[in-house]
């Protein structure tokens, strides 16, 4: 009945976020609010919240695709790569529609956090600062902000630094003044996928 009616009555008390069932809000409070990482992975080490989350981030490591495409002989390591291929190479299934723009979603969360940004609804807040954030994914890279661990290597210069982003656009400089300019499309990839001290 609660998803018919809209009724959302579990709400987190740090984002002012609200489910329909207790443990949607639970799993909310440990994957966005909580520090807590229990999971490793074997082969790197990188930590995770949840056991769904390193045994998709395994595939990296061994390639896995267990997912099929109905229609072809695509294979994909997530359900939602599947959806997606569905969507855009055969037409199959429907897309989600933004009623303001028009713009189209594979996925309802992304929907959601699109939506977001048309009505200025920021529902992530910064426990250091009360900064607010449309997704916890730029909360969570805002937060780095108030720490002083440097996560991020450089592996031209050994440089640490805290963000993804900025170790990002530092390699391409660093490269570029050793004349290695064309390293950086080899290695983007591996930084998306590792964390802890990730080296470039």
């Amino acid at each position: 009945m609660r998803v018919h009616i809209g009724d959302k009555p579990f709400k987190c008390s740090l984002c002012n976020d609200s489910f329909r069932q207790y443990g949607s809000l639970y799993h909310h409070k440990r994957n966005v609010h909580s520090n807590r990482k229990p999971y490793h992975c074997p082969y790197c080490g990188k930590l995770f919240k949840s056991n769904s989350n390193l045994k998709h981030h395994v595939r990296i490591h061994t390639g896995a695709k267990p997912y099929s495409c109905r229609h072809c002989s695509e294979h994909f390591a997530s359900h939602y790569q599947v959806k997606e291929h569905l969507l855009k190479s055969h037409n199959s299934g429907t897309w989600l529609t933004c009623h303001i723009c028009q713009k189209k979603f594979t996925h309802r969360g992304n929907l959601k956090t699109h939506l977001h940004r048309h009505q200025g609804v920021k529902p992530y807040v910064c426990n250091e600062c009360q900064k607010r954030f449309c997704t916890a994914a730029a909360l969570k890279d805002h937060q780095p902000t108030h720490s002083d661990y440097k996560q991020f290597c450089c592996g031209l210069c050994g440089k640490n630094v805290k963000r993804k982003d900025t170790v990002k656009s530092h390699f391409k400089r660093c490269s570029d003044k050793l004349g290695f300019n064309n390293v950086l499309a080899t290695v983007t990839e591996e930084i998306n996928k590792t964390s802890g001290h990730t080296y470039l």
